[in-house]
């Protein structure tokens, strides 16, 4: 994320094939702490987690309203989601 102190929404897949989904102003750290069991509850015993979708929003009302966006999917569209998703690389 830049220095304007974005929010990301990400999804993660867990170690039982399924997905969470969550936002953060820092997305190292936070998957850190879902590995750690210290994320959420849900992820508490489903680690380890792999991050497989991140989108950047520009304010913590934005990533709310998406997180629950995906939040309603079906897990066959956020499959897609993913399986579509372009990481923008930054060398």
């Amino acid at each position: 994320m830049d220095k304007k102190g974005g929010i990301a929404v990400y999804i993660l897949l867990c170690s039982d094939n399924t997905y969470y989904t969550g936002a953060t102003n820092n997305i190292e750290k936070r998957v850190k702490l879902h590995n750690q069991g210290k994320g959420a509850k849900y992820t508490k015993g489903r680690s380890p987690v792999r991050l497989v979708f991140m989108e950047e929003t520009e304010s913590l009302k934005a990533a709310f309203k998406r997180e629950r966006e995906i939040k309603k999917l079906t897990r066959a569209k956020k499959t897609a989601l993913i399986e579509n998703y372009k990481p923008r690389v930054i060398l």
